[in-house]
């Protein structure tokens, strides 16, 4: 019997064996598939910009499948690789290395099987040691070859094919923003727009008083065919120019302006125009200061535009005036 205990021995390497290599297939098959989701949940995000009910319902679908790959193809294995989920039978790994032993063929089983007979006898032990020693320089481990999974190894294939398409279009951001909105699936997300407003102006300046011509042009793959502007709680119709440019006509501007564009719904940032103020004169006022010897009391004129004094006079002209800093 010593004999058969170590057929025994050589068939639970083998059910070790076999469930490393199931093991070692589980992961390819999990690491693959789960990918090949992802990147399918992701692109479905990209292109359609899904709504928060919808994007609920893919991020817990996707740990749903991911949790289901996770039992299926890592999990069980693990669990009937050490003892804790019963496995293949001794039977089962019996017909397993007969197909791939022909030399061994039914022994195996046969000897399994004589050795659950109740009914045991001299000739039956007999008989049963005879294949046992038949059955000892069979390397049952060959019959499990690990090289067997490289046929998985082209599901890998397929997520790295897909990321390295994503990395060569440059649409890396794109799909980083998607799996950020999938994350965040209560958060409320709106497309990017069709196109968008700028200002052509380089600088948005106009001395007080003065008229100024802001143009605008509109940037995309579909373009407007009118805008309005609005400011001052007020919105009125940009002037088209064709292709896509714009103009407004700010007349008599005193104060800063804020306003922005807005076309099919789409709004352009605010924008400020600033005025540069006019400088001017209020009143101008003269101290005069007679010479001492003419015994004339000196005095103050205002608003003069021409005087006659004696030589000698000293004139102190006091100037008040706005929108100045000297």
């Amino acid at each position: 019997m010593v004999a058969f205990k170590n057929i025994e021995d050589k068939l639970h390497q083998f059910i070790r064996k076999y469930y490393t290599s199931e093991l070692i297939k589980g992961t390819i098959l999990f690491l693959s598939l789960g990918f090949i989701y992802l990147y399918f949940t992701l692109f479905l995000e990209y292109f359609l910009w899904l709504k928060p009910t919808v994007r609920i319902f893919l991020f817990w679908l996707f740990l749903f499948v991911e949790f289901f790959l996770l039992i299926r193809f890592i999990a069980i294995p693990i669990f009937k690789l050490i003892g804790l989920r019963k496995g293949i039978t001794y039977e089962q790994s019996s017909k397993i290395i007969g197909n791939h032993f022909p030399e061994v063929q039914d022994k195996l089983l046969n000897v399994l099987q004589l050795k659950q007979n109740t009914n045991q006898s001299d000739l039956l032990a007999a008989s049963i040691d005879q294949k046992v020693q038949e059955l000892q320089p069979i390397p049952f481990l060959k019959a499990v070859d690990f090289r067997q999974n490289k046929k998985y190894l082209k599901y890998v294939t397929i997520p790295i094919i897909i990321w390295l398409t994503i990395l060569l279009s440059g649409n890396k951001v794109g799909v980083s923003q998607s799996l950020e909105r999938i994350v965040n699936y209560n958060t409320a997300y709106s497309p990017p727009a069709p196109f968008l407003f700028s200002i052509a102006n380089s600088k948005l300046e106009v001395i007080q008083g003065k008229s100024i011509v802001v143009f605008v042009n509109a940037v995309g793959e579909v373009l407007p065919t009118e805008a309005k502007i609005n400011f001052d709680n007020q919105q009125y119709f940009l002037q088209n120019n064709g292709n896509g440019t714009f103009s407004y006509t700010f007349s008599d501007v005193q104060s800063p302006l804020d306003f922005f564009i807005e076309a099919n719904g789409i709004e352009s940032q605010v924008y400020t125009i600033n005025v540069i103020k006019t400088p001017t004169i209020n009143t101008i006022s003269l101290d005069i200061k007679y010479p001492y010897y003419l015994g004339k009391r000196n005095e103050m004129i205002k608003n003069a535009t021409n005087i006659l004094v004696p030589e000698g006079t000293r004139i102190t002209w006091n100037v008040i005036a706005s929108q100045t800093d000297s």
